[in-house]
C-alpha cells in the first residue's frame, strides 16, 4: 500500500516527459502533468497504475501503459519498543512477523520477558492487543504471527531477573567473611 511520503516511480510506456519519481506529500496525493491530483494513500502499485491510465486516456493519451514502482516506503513501518538491542522504527516487508521484526532488532536484550510481548494494532477505527511468548513460538507450540504497518510491539521488562543479577553480582560479598578491626 501507498502512504504518505513514499517515494514512487511512474514510468508511462513510450511517454518519458510523463515518467518521473515523486514523493506523495503528507495528505496521501501525487500530480501529474495530464492526470492531475489524484488521491495515492491506500492504494497499491497496480491501483494507482490503472487510475492514472484512465486520467490519462480521458486526456488524448491512446492506450497509456502505466508502471509504479515503490522505491521507498516511509509509511510502511513498524515500531518496536522495550526491552529490544534497537528500538526503532523497522521497514514492513513481504511476510513480516514478530521474530523477525525482533531480529531486525538485533534480538532481545538480557532482561526482556519472553513471555511479556505485546503487538498493539488498530483494526476498523478499534484500538487491540495480542500477547505473545517468544519463547513459545521458538519451541513451535504457536505460529510466529504475521506483523502489518503501523502495528506497535512492545517487549516486557522482567524485573526478577534484574535482581537476580544484582544478586549475583554482591554473591562475593555476602559470601566473604566479616572482618571488623578491634582496639
Amino acid at each position: 500500500m501507498i502512504g504518505p511520503l513514499d517515494t514512487i516511480e511512474v514510468d508511462v510506456f513510450g511517454i518519458s516527459d510523463l515518467s518521473r519519481e515523486m514523493q506523495v506529500d503528507a495528505s496521501g496525493r501525487i500530480a501529474m502533468p495530464l492526470a492531475g491530483t489524484i488521491d495515492a494513500r491506500g492504494t497499491t502499485a497496480q491501483e494507482l497504475a490503472q487510475v492514472i491510465e484512465t486520467r490519462l486516456r480521458a486526456r488524448y493519451v491512446r492506450d497509456p501503459q502505466v508502471t509504479i514502482n515503490i522505491k521507498s516506503s516511509v509509511s510502511q513501518v513498524v515500531t518496536i519498543d522495550g526491552q529490544v538491542v534497537e528500538p526503532g522504527l523497522y521497514p514492513v516487508t513481504n511476510q513480516m512477523t514478530l521474530m523477525r521484526v525482533i531480529a531486525s532488532a538485533k534480538g532481545m536484550s538480557e532482561f526482556a520477558r519472553q513471555d511479556d510481548v505485546v503487538i498493539l494494532r488498530t483494526v476498523d477505527g478499534r484500538r487491540m492487543a495480542g500477547l505473545y511468548n517468544v519463547a513459545a513460538i521458538r519451541r513451535g507450540a504457536y505460529d510466529d504471527p504475521a506483523v502489518y504497518a503501523n502495528d506497535v510491539i512492545i517487549v516486557g521488562d522482567s524485573p526478577q531477573r534484574r535482581l537476580f543479577r544484582d544478586l549475583v553480582s554482591l554473591s562475593p560479598l555476602i559470601a566473604a567473611p566479616l572482618i571488623a578491626v578491634l582496639q
